[in-house]
């Protein structure tokens, strides 16, 4: 005689605390640092131009996107009342102005690629920047209600 066995009930459930984003807005965010990155770097890799043209193009979206975590996170400590230097907070804007105007002047000049691919590089660059500042700040704000709980 074959019994059914139930499946238990053990689930572990993590409940979302006050303060915390939604997982969906979590996966949003991730989903859009992947899917402009990702794009960015096919892109990169399938493009005519020359390696050093691709590395220079790299370097951009790696500086960029650090430039733009350090921003946000020296303008929430600020908000917040954490003490930052007036130089950091200078350098941090500094940083993510070059790297915007380094991506700008480098699609501008750049003869070997087509004005549409032009756009592609920009807007993934763009969504790259976005996501990155929306994850970092997902990921502070979900510290910052699991400590407060």
């Amino acid at each position: 005689m074959l019994e059914k066995i139930e499946p238990e009930e053990h689930k572990i459930e993590i409940k979302r605390v006050e303060g915390e984003p939604t997982a969906a807005f979590k996966g949003a965010s991730w989903s859009a640092l992947l899917i402009g990155v990702t794009a960015y770097l096919i892109g990169l890799f399938n493009a005519t131009m020359q390696l050093n043209e691709k590395g220079y193009y790299f370097a951009i979206l790696v500086f960029g996107l650090y430039a733009a975590i350090s921003l946000q996170k020296a303008v929430r400590d600020k908000d917040e009342g954490i003490p930052v230097t007036n130089i950091y907070y200078g350098i941090s804007w500094l940083a993510l102005v070059i790297a915007i105007s380094l991506i700008a002047i480098g699609l501008y000049n750049a003869g070997s690629i087509t004005l549409s691919e032009k756009g592609f590089y920009a807007m993934a660059f763009a969504l790259s920047l976005f996501a990155a500042i929306t994850v970092q700040k997902n990921i502070r704000d979900t510290q910052r209600a699991r400590e407060r709980e």
